[in-house]
């Protein structure tokens, strides 16, 4: 599986979308606002909120331009399977000597949080268990080194 593209949960897609919006929208319109307001105070050299005003405005368009590729190229991932590790497949993994189990989602890494148990696809961890099944062991290399799991349900 491709991991150079970015995989999108539906909700996430949408919440981008909304994002994307609102920065055209609104945003850019306060930025100029703050420009113009800027530009009316003097000297441009020595003008403190001109300059903060151009950073913002930088900002806003740098973040424009990134949702919109990335919406552009993004990959919508559905309910990963329940036979083999997909991206969006939920799964608990046991890990050795250990007597707690954890659960995992993978995801794309736009929407990785890991306190909510969701792990990006080109993590060590998620890239290490795509397309494992029930039952297999699989090692992933950590700093401290190796680490074993064990598959134990992919929901």
């Amino acid at each position: 599986m491709p991991t150079d593209s970015q995989y999108l949960t539906n909700e996430k897609f949408a919440e981008l979308q909304k994002e994307l919006e609102f920065l055209k929208i609104e945003r850019r319109k306060e930025v100029a606002e703050h420009l113009e307001y800027a530009k009316k105070l003097g000297d441009l050299a020595e003008n403190a909120e001109y300059h903060q005003a151009r950073e913002e405005q930088a900002e806003v368009e740098d973040r424009i331009g990134r949702l919109e590729r990335l919406l552009k190229s993004a990959v919508i991932s559905g309910e990963g399977s329940k036979e083999v590790i997909t991206i969006g497949s939920t799964f608990r993994l046991q890990k050795e000597n250990d007597n707690k189990s954890y659960i995992y989602t993978i995801v794309g890494s736009e929407e990785t949080d890991m306190t909510h148990g969701k792990i990006s696809n080109i993590s060590p961890l998620g890239s290490a268990l795509l397309g494992h099944k029930r039952g297999d062991k699989v090692a992933v290399q950590t700093p401290k080194g190796k680490v074993m799991y064990t598959v134990v349900i992919i929901k």
